[in-house]
C-alpha cells in the first residue's frame, strides 16, 4: 500500500488541529469555571523566552496552511495574527481546516518531489523536494507548536489528557 500526498498531509493536520480546537474550548471553559481572565491562559507562556499560547496556535495554523499550498503548489490566503479570545482562535483553527480540506486532490498527489523552497530567516531560504517538506518540516513543526499550547494551558490547570490530544478514534 503507497501513502498519497493527501493521506500524509490533509488527515493528520486537519486532525490535529481539530483537536487543538478541542483543547482550546477546554481551556475557554476551564477560564469560565475559574473565573480566569481568559487573557491570561491566552497569553500564558511555558517560558519567558518562548512565545504564549495565542502565536503557538497562529503558528501551528499557519504552517499548516502555508504547508499544504506550497505543497499543492498555490498560495495560502492571508490570515491576520488578531485574535484576542478563544472563540477567535477556534475560529481561525476552522477556516484553516477548511482552507486544507479545499485543496483539489489532484494539486496535492504527486508533489512527493515538487520543489519546495521555503523562508527560514531574513533573506534565507531553504529549498527541498515535498515528502522531505512534509515530513520533516510541515508536520513535525505544527505537532511541536499544538504539543506547545496543549502544554500551556496543561501547565495552568486545563485538565487534558493524551486522548484530548489524540483525539477520538
Amino acid at each position: 500500500m503507497q501513502l498519497s500526498m493527501v493521506d500524509a498531509s490533509v488527515l493528520p493536520l486537519t486532525r490535529t488541529l481539530t483537536n487543538l480546537a478541542a483543547v482550546l474550548a477546554k481551556g475557554q471553559a476551564h477560564a469560565e469555571a475559574q473565573s480566569i481572565d481568559p487573557a491570561v491562559l491566552l497569553q500564558s507562556r511555558l517560558y519567558p523566552d518562548m512565545f504564549p499560547l495565542v502565536r503557538q496556535v497562529q503558528i501551528a495554523s499557519d504552517i499548516a496552511r502555508r504547508g499544504v499550498a506550497r505543497l499543492a503548489g498555490s498560495e495560502a490566503p492571508a490570515v491576520e495574527d488578531s485574535e484576542t479570545s478563544f472563540a477567535e482562535l477556534i475560529e481561525r483553527l476552522q477556516h484553516t481546516i477548511a482552507f486544507i480540506e479545499s485543496v483539489p486532490t489532484e494539486q496535492l498527489n504527486g508533489s512527493e518531489e515538487r520543489l519546495i523552497t521555503v523562508p527560514i530567516g531574513r533573506d534565507q531560504t531553504i529549498t527541498m523536494p515535498g515528502w522531505p517538506f512534509l515530513s520533516s518540516f510541515v508536520l513535525p513543526n505544527v505537532y511541536f507548536h499544538v504539543t506547545t499550547a496543549y502544554n500551556i494551558l496543561r501547565h495552568n490547570g486545563v485538565v487534558l489528557g493524551k486522548r484530548d490530544f489524540l483525539g477520538a478514534s
